[in-house]
């Protein structure tokens, strides 16, 4: 579904946004990195058509993608076959954060939500932990770029 654009700051976010707030619920950083247009230089003519093609280069996701409008604001995310097509779920094996290593549920544990409701899957089973060593309150997150 098509949103505002977010302010750069909330790239680093996570946690949980109380329920009946706008976005409400846990809230993950899944992956991180950079995209490139394809057959297009001018991106916002590409998306007001309805269709945009474009290379991710992000630390889970990679290579051609399209964006696809179906219906008013709504989205399709369609990955093209290339060297990075896979039949496994990429969400079921790397299903943490790319900032804190944390899932959802240990996110909305850590934060002081509800980790029943932030797991994905059944709501009624809280994914296992990962064994990953989560960092303190208040530390900051590596991050590194690569060029």
């Amino acid at each position: 579904m098509q949103v505002e654009d977010h302010p750069v700051d909330y790239a680093k976010f996570e946690g949980v946004i109380p329920e009946g707030e706008y976005g409400g619920g846990t809230v993950m950083v899944w992956d991180y990195g950079t995209y490139e247009s394809e057959e297009t230089e001018d991106v916002s003519e590409s998306l007001r058509k309805g269709e945009l093609k474009f290379t991710l280069n992000g630390e889970k996701l990679k290579g051609s993608w399209v964006l696809v409008r179906t219906r008013n604001r709504q989205w399709l995310l369609i990955k093209h076959r290339d060297y990075y097509t896979t039949d496994e779920d990429v969400t079921e094996l790397a299903p943490v954060s790319i900032l804190t290593r944390r899932s959802l549920a240990e996110i909305a544990e850590d934060e002081g939500g509800n980790p029943k409701k932030a797991s994905t899957g059944d709501p009624k089973v809280i994914p296992r932990r990962t064994g990953v060593k989560r960092r303190k309150k208040g530390q900051r997150a590596k991050i590194w770029h690569s060029s």
